[in-house]
């Protein structure tokens, strides 16, 4: 039977394009579900301030009546605008290992794309940096994390069949937690602070959130991320959205910010305690006792793994010691509350500055993922 590709506009089709990886990924160990309500809010304009700055919409396959597969299409114009380019981006993006399901998703995308004018097909790409990118074609078998997609190993092959090529990719750092922060980290950290005069600060949730220093923090994250592959700048109502999301989740003894002798916000980190265990647990619902194992997880602070989401340094402080200053500050803070060992969001392959920065710890490269692209014609 042929694939039918349908718009996901309607509550239906919506709830198929959510539920689908259920099905897929079943008995995977190595795969880590998002939460169905924020795949909802996702699309919906009311809930992701970041539609106000692109267009979305997703698509779901069927074969004899059963879904197979799911696709979104977006346009960043931010994005776009800032890269000179006439992009469509593909995420959420899985399928049965069947080359005429991801084909005609992959074609789906490609025709509303063209419809408004773009010319090149590239992802998995959200709509900013801070959403899921990039497609797993390493390393299968170290499982995903809350930050990234994991995919079955076919999808390479089905990617490559389809004319897709390499744009970019990203790696993640992994490393062991050492039991003292090495001598290389110390004696840079103490060296940045009497030259430079930095000293590193723990916010409050009332500061973040109430008292300007969430909008400054993202406006180093502006900064520094600038170069980056296919960023875009995080807008005022974006960043409120963020914080309102995510600092109620935060432990700020993991958040350390590097302020200088004008107070002014030079560097800082973002690590969270892994909570890929209790999402798993939850198989994507809250619901019956999903909020249970998340609520668990949170509260009783007993991961071994810490999630490095990411680290962002004023370009101008660039190589002045500042990440010394912040392993300096974690590392002991790690070891005391039970953190074995640590791995990074993904890092741009090319970003030989940030990749550099762990070599004191003897660190691994792993999960290579892949950002895909295709010239329409």
């Amino acid at each position: 039977m042929s694939v039918d590709i349908r718009q996901a506009n309607d509550r239906k089709t919506m709830n198929d394009f959510i539920a689908f990886p259920r099905a897929l990924y079943k008995g995977s160990k190595e795969y880590i579900p998002d939460l169905d309500s924020d795949v909802r809010n996702f699309f919906d304009p009311k809930k992701n301030d970041s539609l106000r700055y692109a267009r979305i919409q997703p698509f779901v396959a069927y074969r004899d009546g059963v879904c197979v597969g799911r696709v979104a299409a977006l346009i960043s114009n931010r994005a776009n605008t800032k890269w000179n380019r006439k992009s469509v981006r593909f995420t959420y993006l899985d399928f049965i290992d069947d080359y005429e399901v991801s084909s005609e998703l992959l074609e789906a995308v490609e025709r509303w794309g063209k419809k408004q004018g773009m010319k090149v097909c590239e992802g998995p790409l959200g709509i900013t940096d801070f959403d899921k990118e990039g497609m797993l074609i390493e390393d299968f078998h170290l499982g995903g994390g809350t930050m990234e997609f994991w995919n079955y190993p076919y999808y390479v092959e089905h990617m490559r069949r389809a004319g897709y090529d390499k744009a970019v990719d990203w790696l993640q750092v992994r490393v062991k937690v050492p039991q003292e922060v090495p001598a290389k980290y110390a004696r840079v950290a103490a060296l940045s602070k009497e030259m430079f005069g930095l000293r590193v600060v723990k916010a409050t949730k009332k500061m973040i959130l109430k008292e300007g220093w969430g909008q400054r923090l993202f406006k180093l994250f502006n900064e520094a991320f600038a170069p980056l592959y296919g960023t875009s700048v995080f807008s005022n109502d974006q960043v409120d959205n963020y914080m309102k999301q995510y600092v109620p989740l935060l432990d700020l003894e993991l958040v350390p910010f590097i302020l200088n002798d004008k107070d002014e916000i030079v560097g800082a980190a973002v690590t969270v305690r892994d909570l890929s265990p209790a999402l798993n647990k939850t198989h994507g619902q809250l619901l019956p006792l999903g909020w249970y194992h998340l609520a668990k997880a949170l509260i009783m602070k007993k991961a071994e793994k810490a999630q490095l989401m990411l680290i962002a340094v004023r370009p101008d402080m660039q190589g002045l010691g500042l990440n010394a200053l912040i392993f300096d500050d974690l590392i002991p803070i790690y070891n005391r509350i039970g953190i074995k060992w640590c791995e990074t969001n993904p890092q741009l392959e090319s970003n030989v500055k940030e990749l550099s920065q762990w070599k004191p710890l003897n660190p691994e490269m792993v999960k290579r993922r892949r950002c895909w692209q295709k010239e329409m014609k």
